[in-house]
């Protein structure tokens, strides 16, 4: 089964062909799990032909920044599609230079990848951090032409609570409308074991992030769910013990409700981490999850067949 060979998040075991011990890489990912797969990424042999465009910020916290990934030969005579993706970390730590690897991804894929930043902690409390995702999203809208990019064909994706950031951005349109733009910019959202409904709150990180808002029913993207959202593809472990399955098979059951598309992928046997470590090399060679994301990005709409 192809979720059983992502234990390695947890330590568990060796990468064929690298001199890293399973002690050191249950220490290291310990420590930071996307900087560890960002190094065996490049290792395994993952850079392939992306490159960095240009670095921007999107405010004025350190925080508030995107990085733009394109291909290192020149994006050709055809715009690309754009991926915004941007990374989880209980909304308190997180940085997109450690989620290379997701860009470099996709470039191959034939995206032109946006890395977005956002407020954590303290400083990122609801809705600082959909307030940022909407700005990345404008930056995006208004400069990625430049990059190679075509804006009218934009993904936002995102794993954990950067999933939670880019559902929040497409269903509720007044984080976009303080942008002056419309939500029916996006072509389609991508969630990765992402929290929509996870009232009330009974960890740290939620409550730290939403336990001051009034009413809290607001800060659930479950609330906002509307027939006209853009489509939405929900990925998710079964064995997700930090975010629980119930998040995604409630949106995906009340964006169906509504009237809306969405579109459910359920692995049995991985846990949280287990889809982000699919879009590293070199478990990305051995797994489908990247082509049956970039399928859906280009195809916003289209029917694509869902395993539960």
């Amino acid at each position: 089964m192809i979720a059983r060979r992502t234990a390695l998040w947890a330590g568990g075991g060796l990468v064929a062909g690298l001199a890293l011990g399973a002690g050191a890489l249950k220490w290291a990912v310990g420590r930071n799990g996307p900087a560890v797969l960002n190094t065996l990424d490049r290792i395994a042999g993952g850079a392939g032909k992306a490159q960095v465009a240009v670095r921007a910020a999107t405010g004025d916290h350190p925080a508030q920044k995107l990085i733009v990934w394109t291909l290192r030969s020149g994006q050709g005579a055809e715009p690309r599609p754009v991926m915004l993706f941007v990374h989880g970390g209980s909304w308190k730590r997180g940085d997109p230079d450690d989620y290379e690897f997701v860009a470099r991804a996709f470039v191959e894929k034939g995206f032109v990848v946006v890395l977005a930043g956002y407020r954590l902690g303290p400083d990122g409390v609801f809705p600082a951090m959909v307030e940022d995702t909407a700005s990345a999203v404008a930056w995006t809208c208004e400069n990625i032409a430049r990059h190679g990019g075509d804006p009218a064909r934009l993904t936002l994706a995102g794993h954990s609570a950067g999933a939670y950031n880019v559902v929040m951005t497409a269903l509720e349109p007044r984080w976009l409308g303080a942008h002056q733009l419309d939500s029916r910019i996006i072509a389609n959202v991508v969630g990765l074991s992402g929290p929509y409904d996870f009232l009330p709150l009974d960890s740290e990180s939620t409550r730290a992030a939403f336990g001051h808002f009034e009413p809290p029913e607001l800060t659930q993207p479950i609330t906002h769910v509307r027939a006209d959202a853009p489509p939405i593809l929900l990925v998710h472990g079964q064995q997700d013990t930090l975010v629980k399955p119930r998040n995604t098979c409630s949106l995906h059951a009340a964006l169906e409700g509504a009237g809306g598309q969405s579109q459910i992928r359920l692995y049995p046997d991985m846990e949280h981490r287990d889809p982000l470590i699919a879009l590293a090399a070199p478990w990305r060679l051995r797994r489908d999850i990247v082509g049956f994301i970039a399928d859906f990005a280009r195809n916003a709409g289209h029917a694509v067949a869902s395993v539960t």
